[in-house]
């Protein structure tokens, strides 16, 4: 009986006659949800803000995102085109900003922004401390998540793969390429080490510039490349009505045959089709 009046609620909570009753009221006040005498409007937030109302219109039905307006059958020449549409907007100041998704080997997940600095068909790179917290994870369990989100474009990609670390004469050449404060930062910050201060940055960054103001500023060891390999590219665009459009290519199970209805031959080994939101 008490699973079954928890579907019913479920089902009814969306109801705004429902949710302004009586009893919908005695139900929310239990989970900390009150409504207003005369609007039923979910306070979500500790300073009273109607989180839950906030929304973003997104594309019309019009712009939708189709099969056949793919450049490609294939992922990465089609984030080529979604990702020379992003760099090439003003309202998007980088491009190349991604969330890279981790977890322990006991499953625990953590996110983090990172910068794509490379990519191909073998994959999608960034650098970073091997002695991070998300280089640990990926060390122990090799496989990653990337999401870019392009806002003023209401486009996503997200990207699934195993993982693997850039050679040592790769990531060399991408450290010497990179500013000289940039380089010197890399050898201050024993990234997610605890810290006193902020001083204790500061000063040690201002003895390795003097230190190295006519020098080659060498490559820590603890500081590298990973390439993320792709098996899993989704491309989402996003509709007002949620009705939102998601294209996904991936590699095909054994096995497996297109059908041309639920999954398509893609090129290069792919397959893709699209998903309900």
């Amino acid at each position: 009986m008490i699973l079954l009046g928890i579907v019913r609620f479920r089902v009814c909570v969306h109801s705004t006659k429902f949710i302004s009753s009586q009893f919908g009221r005695q139900l929310l006040q239990p989970l900390g949800i009150k409504m207003s005498d005369h609007n039923p409007t979910i306070v979500s937030s500790p300073d009273g803000m109607d989180v839950a109302a906030m929304r973003k219109k997104y594309k019309t039905g019009h712009e939708a995102f189709v099969e056949d307006h793919l450049v490609a059958k294939e992922p990465i020449e089609q984030f080529t085109d979604w990702f020379k549409t992003a760099r090439q907007l003003n309202g998007i100041e980088e491009a190349n900003a991604m969330t890279l998704a981790t977890a322990t080997k006991d499953g625990r997940p953590s996110a983090r922004w990172v910068l794509l600095k490379g990519y191909g068909k073998e994959g999608f790179k960034f650098y970073t401390n091997y002695e991070s917290r998300k280089s640990k994870e990926l060390l122990e369990n090799p496989f990653a998540c990337l999401v870019f989100y392009w806002a003023a474009l209401s486009r996503s990609v997200r990207i699934e793969g195993r993982v693997e670390k850039l050679s040592e004469e790769e990531s060399t050449k991408y450290f010497h390429s990179r500013p000289f404060d940039s380089q010197i930062g890399a050898c201050v910050s024993h990234q997610s080490t605890v810290i006193e201060s902020r001083d204790v940055l500061t000063t040690r960054d201002a003895e390795l510039k003097e230190q190295y103001k006519d020098k080659t500023v060498p490559k820590p060891d603890y500081w590298g490349g990973f390439i993320v390999i792709p098996e899993v590219v989704e491309f989402w665009q996003g509709q007002s009505n949620r009705l939102h459009d998601r294209i996904v290519f991936r590699r095909p199970q054994d096995g497996e045959t297109p059908d041309g209805k639920l999954l398509h031959q893609g090129d290069d080994g792919w397959v893709y089709t699209r998903l309900s939101p």
